[in-house]
């Protein structure tokens, strides 16, 4: 849009017409700086279950009267005492605040690809850790009956969360987290299949170091903070949300993840990095029993598409940690060339 006025987008696709329309209403009232009028119709999109995001225009320098940058919409994750069709309120509360009680809680969200969380559940089946868990799996939106995907012997360990709507990756991680009751929260992705029993080592790197607060299978390091490549086991940068297992104490203390990340590339990295902003160590385990296939939600999407949401999270990583090189293992020196 061209005179100065904000540009607006609805990212939701779902969202009902009224809602566009008042989000139109607000992007004009915000192009003319009158925030009064913005704020009230911002309380009656909130009213109607969708939240605003407001994105800083490109350039904090530009002429005066120039854009006040993107609005976008999604859909409003309710408090615990709300219920707006997600989830019931029960379901919504928090337990982080409480003490664990098993070992460790698996999550994981399904959306689409019914034979990947098929192929993870019957992994986990016939090679159940040792110790007590359980697994909360998100149904967001999901395409298919997660329910029947999951083998009979471990359905009463499982806790299922529909969503109504189809959330934002982090929103989906961040509901079933909410509800976890381990001592370690495992973030797993369906693309992964359990070969052995995994959560004993996970367990006993926790237990030997008490400053770990991240460890996983797969790992990143970077010597500038921009460029990031596979690590090998020991200490790393940050751990990859394909298997991502984080103590609880973490969970309560740097919070779940950003929700903004509602794709899921670069998510874990601003995780990580918050985590290790607050003292914590991440680790890559070596020889955990896990393969990891195809990522078949990435690649399912148009390759310039996956890209556009992966350097948006990307620049959002980068806004926030772009100049913590303290937080890097391995700096290379301030005037050394980038790899590519």
């Amino acid at each position: 849009m061209t005179g100065g006025k904000a540009r607006q987008v609805a990212d939701e696709p779902d969202a009902p017409r009224e809602v566009i329309e008042l989000l139109s209403q607000r992007s004009v009232a915000r192009a003319a700086r009158d925030w009064e009028t913005a704020d009230a119709l911002r309380d009656q999109i909130r009213e109607r279950g969708w939240e605003v995001n407001d994105r800083p225009p490109r350039s904090a320098h530009g002429p005066a009267g120039g854009s006040t940058g993107i609005s976008t919409l999604r859909p409003l994750l309710p408090a615990a005492a709300a219920d707006t069709g997600y989830a019931s309120a029960e379901t919504l509360e928090s337990l982080l605040d409480q003490q664990p009680t098993a070992d460790a809680t698996l999550h994981l969200v399904a959306e689409d690809h019914p034979s990947d969380l098929r192929r993870f559940a019957r992994g986990l089946a016939a090679h159940p850790p040792t110790g007590s868990w359980e697994l909360v799996a998100v149904a967001n939106a999901a395409s298919f009956d997660v329910t029947a995907e999951i083998p009979h012997p471990i359905r009463p360990r499982v806790t299922l969360l529909p969503t109504s709507h189809r959330l934002g990756w982090a929103d989906a991680v961040n509901l079933g987290m909410r509800r976890g009751r381990g001592a370690v929260a495992i973030l797993v992705d369906t693309s992964v299949e359990p070969t052995g029993d995994f959560l004993t080592p996970v367990r006993a790197a926790f237990e030997a170091d008490p400053r770990l607060g991240v460890a996983g299978a797969w790992g990143l390091t970077s010597d500038n903070g921009r460029q990031f490549e596979e690590a090998e086991p020991g200490e790393v940068d940050a751990v990859e949300a394909y298997f991502l297992a984080v103590r609880r104490e973490v969970l309560r203390d740097v919070g779940l993840f950003d929700p903004h990340f509602r794709f899921h590339r670069n998510a874990d990295l601003d995780f990580n990095f918050a985590a290790r902003a607050a003292g914590w160590r991440a680790v890559r385990l070596a020889d955990l029993p896990l393969v990891r296939h195809v990522h078949r939600g990435y690649h399912a999407l148009p390759a310039a598409e996956r890209d556009r949401l992966s350097k948006r999270n990307f620049y959002r990583f980068l806004k926030r940690w772009g100049d913590r090189r303290d937080l890097l293992l391995r700096p290379a020196a301030p005037h050394a060339p980038h790899r590519h």
